[in-house]
C-alpha cells in the first residue's frame, strides 16, 4: 500500500505541468486581499535532492525540469520560442531555482514547498501526506520553515481530511490533489471527493492531477469531473501534456518494453479566469522541449 515514493520521479513532465498549473493557479488566487487555504491531499515529502539516491535511480528529471534548463539550440530555434519561454514557465523556472544556489539544480520543492513560497502571511496550508517515511520527512522539512500555525502536517487520508477544513473560514479555498494512483481506488475516490468538496464549499476552486495510462480509469477521471462540474453549473479546465507513445513494444531480444508514464492531465474546477491564456501558451512549449517521440502534444479544453 505504501510502496510508492515521489523522490522518484521529482521534477519529471508530470511534475512540470501540474507545478506550472499551480503557480498559475496561486499567482491569481494570491492577488485578492481575503485570506486563503490551500489543502494537499498527497503532500509527499516536500522537498527533494535530484542528485539523491531516488532521483537518480529513475533519472526522471532529466526528461522534465533539467531539460527546460538546457534548451538545445534546434529547439531553441523554433517559432514556438521566438518570444521566450511563455510566461507561466517561466515563473516554474524562476520558482524553482529560488530552492538552488546560483546555477545549482540539486534540490527540488514539492508541491508543499511551492504552495508555502507564494503564500501571504494571513493564509492556511493544510498538508495531507499517510506514507510513514514521507510524513517523517515532511514534518522535518516543514519544521525548517519555521512557519508556525500557518502550516499544518497531518498524517491522515487526505481524501478524508480535507472534509472538517470545507468550508474556511475566509470563504476561499484551493484543494490540489495528485495522488500516485498506485492504489485503483483512487480512480474513483478522486471524483468522490470533487462531489463532495462542491456541496460543502461550492466556489472553491478544485485542482486533480491525473495520469494518462492505457487503462480505462485513467480516462473516465476528467470525463467524470467534466460531468459534475456542468451539473453544478461551475467553470472547468482540462489540459493534457503527452511526451511519448503509450505503445508497449519488444526489443530484439524479444523483451518487453513498458513506456512509462507518457502522458498526464490537470482537471481545475473553477479555475481563475486567466488560467486559460496562461496555458494555451505554456503548453506548446512544454510539449516541443519535453517530447521523447513523434507523439507528443497537447490538449486544452475549458467550459461553464
Amino acid at each position: 500500500m505504501f510502496s510508492y515514493r515521489h523522490a522518484f520521479h521529482a521534477g519529471n513532465h508530470a511534475d512540470v505541468l501540474k507545478h506550472t498549473t499551480l503557480i498559475a493557479v496561486l499567482r491569481h488566487l494570491t492577488e485578492k486581499p481575503a485570506a486563503l487555504t490551500v489543502l494537499d491531499t498527497h503532500a509527499g515529502a516536500g522537498l527533494y535532492r535530484l542528485d539523491g539516491d531516488y532521483a537518480e535511480t529513475s533519472g526522471e528529471a532529466a526528461d522534465g525540469f533539467l531539460r527546460l534548463t538546457q534548451i538545445p539550440a534546434k529547439e531553441a530555434a523554433s517559432p514556438l520560442l521566438a518570444g521566450g519561454l511563455a510566461p507561466a514557465l517561466q515563473d516554474y523556472l524562476d520558482l524553482v531555482a529560488e530552492f538552488n544556489a546560483k546555477g545549482s539544480r540539486r534540490v527540488y520543492p514539492g508541491s508543499p514547498f511551492i504552495i508555502h513560497r507564494l503564500l501571504r502571511e494571513r493564509d492556511k496550508l493544510k498538508l495531507f501526506e499517510l506514507h510513514p517515511t514521507d510524513a517523517k520527512t515532511l514534518s522535518a522539512n516543514i519544521a525548517q520553515l519555521d512557519a508556525g500555525r500557518q502550516i499544518a502536517v497531518l498524517m491522515e487520508d487526505g481524501f478524508e481530511g480535507i472534509k472538517k477544513f470545507l468550508p474556511p473560514p475566509a470563504r476561499r479555498a484551493l484543494v490540489l490533489s495528485d495522488p500516485s494512483y498506485e492504489i485503483k481506488s483512487d480512480y474513483a475516490r478522486v471524483p468522490a471527493m470533487a462531489a463532495d468538496s462542491l456541496k460543502r464549499f461550492a466556489t472553491g476552486t478544485y485542482a486533480v492531477w491525473y495520469p494518462l495510462i492505457p487503462r480505462p480509469e485513467a480516462h473516465d477521471i476528467p470525463r467524470k469531473l467534466k460531468t459534475l462540474a456542468v451539473k453544478a453549473g461551475k467553470s472547468w479546465l482540462n489540459a493534457t501534456l503527452t511526451v511519448k507513445s503509450s505503445k508497449v513494444t519488444t526489443d530484439a531480444a524479444g523483451d518487453t518494453k513498458r513506456p512509462g508514464l507518457p502522458a498526464s492531465g490537470m482537471f481545475i474546477i473553477n479555475p481563475p479566469h486567466t488560467l486559460k491564456a496562461a496555458l494555451q501558451a505554456a503548453l506548446p512549449q512544454m510539449a516541443l522541449l519535453l517530447a521523447q517521440d513523434r507523439h507528443a502534444g497537447f490538449t486544452l479544453d475549458a467550459g461553464g
